[in-house]
């Protein structure tokens, strides 16, 4: 399972979600997007997301923050 979190500073939700996959003793990427600014575009114009925490696992898309819909695609159960 590949997983990356795209994420800024100031971003409490970002912060939230690394806790909760780090909790969980998940493997995952960060990106911080005012760094890399080619993941940015990516983040905009590949993966149509405008705001961070937005997490890809595989394929799927969790724009925004929903620890419920990353539960289910990583298969956690609280």
């Amino acid at each position: 399972m590949k997983i990356i979190v795209y994420t800024q500073p100031e971003c409490p939700p970002c912060q939230v979600v690394k806790q909760f996959l780090t909790h969980h003793n998940i493997t995952y990427k960060v990106i911080d997007i005012t760094e890399d600014l080619e993941a940015r575009d990516y983040l905009v114009h590949e993966l149509q997301s405008f705001s961070t925490p937005t997490v890809t696992v595989n394929e799927h898309v969790v724009k925004g923050f929903d620890l419920q819909q990353l539960q289910q695609l990583i298969g956690i159960e609280e």
